[in-house]
């Protein structure tokens, strides 16, 4: 069971991090009426005593204020045993690209890509993320994406690869967004037909389809772009 020791530790945790100018802060201050209309920038720049982050871990909690939280808790039934942990299973990966501007990088792998934003965090965007079908890539704001330069310079280095059902057809979709290819599409010796796409940031993007999807794929010897 949490305990209100937890949430002091919580409210603590949030000063520091305003301290240390984590934008991340912006969302939970903005958590407050009174602070709604702050930019992350601004929220930074607000005082934040105790009693603020504690009221705004109460309320990120789902409590009007820190009395509330604490009344709950004093009334809160004893906790149940927690049930013996399972053995860990890994579920997905989720690359992390590096981009100079969130929101414009969002738009890109929306309007030619045809992903969905699913979010973008922050006022403006410092992260954000979007999605298509099972596929998910998330978007981190840094002044100078250092891996990018270097993928341009080695045309084989891939920064995220998407597996794909119908890669030609996906091609032609994206061809026909006027998207630029890295890659056209190649039968790769390994066993995969793929293309790549090199997004603003310079992130290369490889969609392949493996062999066993598609029994009709060209042989290697036919490999190049259509």
């Amino acid at each position: 069971m949490t305990t209100i020791e937890t949430y002091r530790k919580r409210a603590k945790l949030l000063m520091r991090w305003r301290r240390e100018r984590n934008h991340s802060v912006g969302g939970k201050v903005r958590l407050l009426p009174r602070f709604h209309h702050l930019s992350d920038i601004e929220a930074l720049e607000q005082p934040m005593p105790l009693a603020v982050a504690q009221e705004i871990v109460a309320v990120e909690a789902g409590y009007a204020d820190w009395s509330e939280l604490k009344r709950a808790l004093e009334t809160a039934p004893a906790a149940r045993p927690a049930p013996p942990p399972s053995l860990p299973r890994l579920l997905n990966a989720t690359p992390i690209l590096f981009v100079r501007d969130v929101a414009a990088a969002a738009r890109f792998y929306g309007e030619r890509l045809g992903f969905d934003i699913d979010f973008l965090h922050g006022r403006p965007p410092f992260y954000g993320s979007v999605s298509r079908d099972g596929a998910c890539l998330h978007l981190r704001l840094v002044g100078a994406p250092n891996f990018a330069d270097l993928a341009q310079r080695e045309t084989s280095l891939i920064l995220a690869t998407v597996a794909v059902s119908n890669v030609k057809a996906l091609f032609a979709e994206i061809e026909g967004r006027g998207a630029a290819f890295a890659q056209r599409l190649v039968q790769q010796a390994w066993g995969g037909l793929d293309f790549q796409i090199r997004d603003p940031d310079g992130n290369v993007i490889s969609f392949v389809q493996y062999r066993t999807a598609e029994p009709d794929a060209p042989d290697a010897k036919d490999a190049g772009a259509p």
